[in-house]
């Protein structure tokens, strides 16, 4: 089964990078899953979640666009024309700043901004962005 991103490029479309949420950003799922497992298995299913967070999470820079896809049974996603990106911000707390993980803001033209919550490296991902927009806009 190919990945959503991988399933909705579009002509003369390529993946500069691909993020990930970070496994730090869910240690509280993992932590509560761990210690609830010997009561009757309920930690099992909380720490199913955190799996499926983890896998059923996909972001990318691509030449053309920003791509997040969240979720599984439910989706939620946020494409944004990388010409219509004006900023991204990355916010990162002392923990995410030593376990290099942290939220990206996209805003985009007009009101726009999209929050993109536990990427892990989030500034590498930033850079991947601005590459690819500063290429985009030389072949203006």
């Amino acid at each position: 089964m190919a990945s959503y991103i991988d399933s909705n490029l579009i002509k003369d479309e390529r993946v500069v990078h691909r993020g990930h949420i970070s496994l730090w950003s869910l240690s509280a799922y993992i932590a509560i899953g761990i210690v609830l497992t010997p009561a009757y298995g309920v930690g099992l299913i909380v720490l199913l979640i955190a799996y499926i967070k983890f896998k059923a999470t996909e972001l990318a820079v691509t030449n053309k666009r920003v791509i997040a896809k969240m979720g599984l049974v439910s989706r939620d996603t946020i494409e944004i024309n990388i010409n219509k990106v004006e900023s991204i911000q990355v916010n990162q707390s002392i923990l995410g700043r030593v376990l290099n993980y942290g939220t990206l803001t996209i805003n985009g033209t007009g009101s726009s901004h999209e929050l993109i919550a536990g990427i892990s490296d989030p500034l590498a991902f930033r850079r991947f962005f601005m590459e690819a927009q500063d290429q985009s806009l030389n072949r203006a």
